[in-house]
């Protein structure tokens, strides 16, 4: 089985260098860009099913980030999901410009991995469910 590719955008090398690595120990395929400029470049190319972009980066922010990916038709399927250490209230007065980012998850940092997985698996369709024992068919008794 193919793994699943996931494209981590932050300015903060070591930041995104970490959640790479736990991703790629939990089964993924991630890379790392560290700018809006490098992360649609590497986008088009490493065709992730999800991105997780961090909204304060300089230059380009994540939002600016999320628009261009969903405008490009190479690119324009990817998942987004906001990356940021703004606070819950920022987040919520945000809401609309992240829509029209295309982004349908929020994860404010500091985040564990189980919140990320979490996410990575709702956006692709995939979330956990809980396990459930499969019932097995009552035997038939025997008359004797």
């Amino acid at each position: 089985m193919e793994k699943k590719r996931i494209l981590v955008v932050d300015d903060h090398r070591d930041t995104a260098d970490s959640l790479v690595d736990a991703l790629s120990v939990s089964g993924y395929q991630a890379l790392a860009a560290y700018d809006g400029a490098s992360a649609i470049n590497l986008a088009r190319s490493f065709k992730p099913q999800v991105a997780l972009l961090d909204i304060g980066m300089p230059v380009m922010d994540g939002y600016e980030l999320g628009r261009r990916l969903q405008g490009h038709p190479d690119t324009a399927t990817i998942h987004l999901i906001a990356f940021t250490g703004y606070s819950e209230e920022v987040q919520r007065r945000n809401t609309e410009a992240g829509s029209k980012s295309g982004f349908k998850e929020y994860l404010v940092k500091p985040v564990d991995l189980g919140q990320v997985v979490g996410a990575i698996r709702r956006m692709l369709g995939e979330e956990t469910m809980q396990e459930e024992v499969p019932s097995r068919p009552a035997e038939k008794r025997r008359r004797s």
